[in-house]
């Protein structure tokens, strides 16, 4: 990989890995690779999705899906000096988006989610995953989705109560307007009742006044990035938004840092 050739995005756009084809016969070398990826995430949140999808075929990888983790490695090398930034920002209060991608698994068809937390401009909470269940409408498998952020938005306004850091109810945003209106409406629980315990979860939480869901165009849905291959100028702009970029102190050469 010392001769390869950067690129601007660790996968193809809409790209859709199966378990079908060449059987890869180097299994050490693809799972040494994808652990290592993993390892790089905690500082590289747009990787996330990547390294997901193809930690899915550990079990009986393809020579498609070595071509996948050769891709992010060029990416990897031609962003070496990037890194999660953080800011100190005037306001403590918590914003979180949350998404999700109906039916993405094309052999399971089990939807893949995300979210992004937000510590005033600083991301501090973040996943992508595939969900464990098969969701029978695109709102269920965001209101799970939902769900899985809301749980991490109360367990961080939780830590800073402890801290003695006062805050506003955090805000959690949704590109889905069924989802949102699930979450708003306590009449629309009749037609809920195969994800009624989410819609309970979420819905105390509403009424308690502890969670406000807010509808978000979904070209501003920030979770994008941890539930799909996206285009090279959507790639970077959600991934400015996310403050991964070059880190100054990892540009200077080692005779230039002070």
């Amino acid at each position: 990989m010392l001769d390869a050739k950067l690129i601007a995005t660790p996968l193809q756009p809409h790209i859709q890995l199966t378990t079908t084809g060449d059987p890869f016969s180097d299994l050490t070398q693809l799972r040494s690779l994808i652990g290592a990826l993993q390892y790089l995430i905690i500082t590289r949140p747009e990787l996330s999705y990547a390294v997901n999808l193809v930690s899915q075929f550990l079990q009986a990888p393809t020579t498609d899906h070595f071509q996948a983790v050769k891709r992010i490695l060029r990416y990897v090398k031609g962003t070496m000096s990037y890194g999660l930034s953080f800011t100190r920002g005037a306001s403590p209060n918590v914003l979180g988006y949350s998404d999700a991608d109906w039916a993405r698994c094309i052999e399971t068809r089990r939807s893949t989610y995300g979210y992004s937390i937000f510590l005033g401009d600083n991301l501090v909470s973040w996943s992508a995953k595939k969900q464990p269940t098969v969701a029978r409408s695109s709102c269920e498998s965001e209101y799970r989705a939902m769900a899985n952020a809301a749980a991490e938005l109360i367990w961080l306004t939780h830590l800073l109560h402890d801290l003695h850091i006062s805050h506003q109810a955090p805000t959690l945003l949704c590109d889905n307007k069924s989802a949102i209106f699930l979450s708003q409406n306590p009449v629309a629980h009749k037609h809920a009742k195969h994800i009624d315990i989410d819609y309970h979860f979420i819905q105390e939480l509403v009424l308690s006044h502890k969670l406000i869901t807010q509808f978000i165009p979904s070209d501003l849905q920030l979770a994008d990035i941890f539930i799909k291959s996206l285009p090279r100028p959507l790639f970077q702009f959600f991934r400015a938004k996310l403050h991964v970029g070059p880190n100054l102190t990892l540009c200077l050469r080692g005779d230039d840092r002070k």
